[in-house]
This record gives C-alpha cells, sequence and structure tokens, in this order.
C-alpha cells in the first residue's frame, strides 16, 4: 500500500475535501521505487479507469519526469470538491489503494485556475 505525504503540510488534502469549490485540478506527485514502476503504472490505470466513471469527473493525465526519474505527475481536472471528495472517500478507491506498491509516496492536493492577464484565464 501506498503512503501518503501532504504536499503543503499547512493544508493537506484532508482539510482541502471539506471545502466546497468547482472547478477543481487534482496534483498528485508520485516517487516510487525504480523496480516497481510497472506495478505503480497497473494500479494507476485502474484507479483512473473507476475515476472516469464517477460523476463529476472531467479528464486526467499521467506525467513521468524525464531522463531516467522516478516521480510522476497525474493531472485531473473535476467538476468540483464534492465530486472529488465523493470518489475519493469511496470504499471501493480506499481498497484500490491497497494495489499500489509500498515503495510508492503519494502528495495528493487540489488546485484552482488562476487568471493572470494576457498569459492565463481561470475559472
Amino acid at each position: 500500500m501506498l503512503t501518503l505525504q501532504p504536499l503543503d503540510t499547512t493544508v493537506p488534502i484532508f482539510h482541502q475535501l471539506q471545502t466546497d469549490q468547482a472547478p477543481v485540478i487534482l496534483v498528485n506527485i508520485f516517487h516510487v521505487a525504480e523496480a516497481d514502476i510497472p506495478a505503480l503504472l497497473q494500479a494507476w490505470a485502474y484507479d483512473a479507469n473507476w475515476m472516469k466513471q464517477q460523476p463529476g469527473y472531467i479528464s486526467t493525465q499521467l506525467h513521468q519526469g524525464i531522463a531516467g526519474s522516478t516521480v510522476f505527475m497525474n493531472y485531473a481536472v473535476w467538476e468540483s470538491v464534492a465530486h472529488f471528495r465523493d470518489a475519493f472517500n469511496h470504499p471501493d478507491f480506499k481498497q484500490a489503494l491497497a494495489e499500489y506498491p509500498s515503495s510508492v509516496v503519494a502528495s495528493p492536493h487540489l488546485f484552482t485556475r488562476l487568471t493572470v492577464p494576457n498569459l492565463c484565464v481561470g475559472p
């Protein structure tokens, strides 16, 4: 089973799940032992396919650091914190976390898009 480690120790994911914001972006950073990469990918694919069926899910994309990096980043878009919270707290999802290799450390965190004039558009 993986270990959850806050990306932001001041505002961990469990605190963020208590809010009501929409839309939100989940960024989840995974650190994994090189030998466990195939098992991480298999467990993540299973979870992503399950999440894809949940209300409020919009999209996801997994990234791997380059040059032999064993750091992965998942970027997922959800309609709202409420939708993500329901999926994240679902017993099926919690049970699936046991399928991740024990070397995996995951740091999930929710974000919102910002508007920066002439650069990017927020919600």
